[in-house]
């Protein structure tokens, strides 16, 4: 049998069917603002709070303070006790861009990814890793070799990266196929604001309910409704991953 992990996300962890292939890379896509961020924040802190799992959080675009502060307006309101505990640990871009060869970030890295004493990963955004490469074969070449070291170490992980068209099935990029699942966070505009929706477009070795869901963010987090949208977004065809 699969083993899963779950995200503690509440009505997202029924339509992946119990959760995210334990040791498995998840790519998160959307555009900006629509939750990715939230959601990867909210995979680390209820992986200490609900399930005694420790995360590692890599951010290539925030600062150890600006997550600390989203994640409290959230209503994560441990998530500072968790990273002075260790149970988080949190890799900022002033960390992760201090050098400009990946290898060096990667031997940073590898030191906490290999003494087994942590369960989840964000790498949040793939959009910024990239800048450490020139060569768009070099960054795929490296990205596969990281994915295999975090799969190697027991790591359930999530890569967030920027969706730049409205429909996920015209934006795919080789991440897409590189990683063990999909996951898109879609919005449409209201006179109100935005409606969101989640899709999970494919998941290895497990079936997942791929039909599209609304969701919402409100205080504590992300909320998954699992009555199906009453519409597509996408063709009629299969998914395209």
């Amino acid at each position: 049998m699969v083993e899963l992990t779950k995200t503690g996300i509440d009505g997202l962890d029924s339509i992946l069917n119990g959760g995210i292939v334990k040791h498995s890379t998840t790519l998160l896509s959307g555009p900006p603002g629509a939750g990715k961020s939230v959601l990867a924040l909210q995979y680390i802190y209820n992986g200490v709070e609900k399930f005694d799992e420790r995360g590692v959080y890599l951010s290539f675009e925030e600062n150890a303070e600006d997550l600390r502060q989203a994640a409290e307006s959230l209503g994560f309101d441990n998530w500072q006790d968790h990273v002075e505990s260790g149970d988080i640990k949190v890799y900022d871009k002033q960390v992760l861009l201090r050098q400009a060869d990946f290898n060096a970030s990667l031997e940073l890295l590898l030191e906490e990814l290999t003494d087994d004493d942590y369960q989840r990963l964000v790498l949040d955004s793939l959009s910024m890793f990239s800048l450490f490469f020139e060569e768009e074969r070099e960054r795929r070449t490296y990205l596969l070799k990281f994915i295999d070291i975090l799969s190697e170490n027991g790591l359930t992980s999530l890569m967030t990266t920027e969706q730049h068209s409205a429909l996920p099935d015209k934006d795919i990029s080789m991440e897409n196929f590189l990683t063990d699942g999909n996951i898109f966070l879609l919005q449409t505009p209201t006179e109100t604001g935005v409606n969101r929706y989640i899709w999970v477009a494919k998941m290895r070795k497990k079936d997942v309910q791929t039909d599209i869901f609304p969701m919402e963010i409100s205080e504590g987090g992300i909320t998954v409704h699992e009555n199906a949208s009453a519409f597509s977004m996408l063709n009629e065809d299969a998914s395209p991953i």
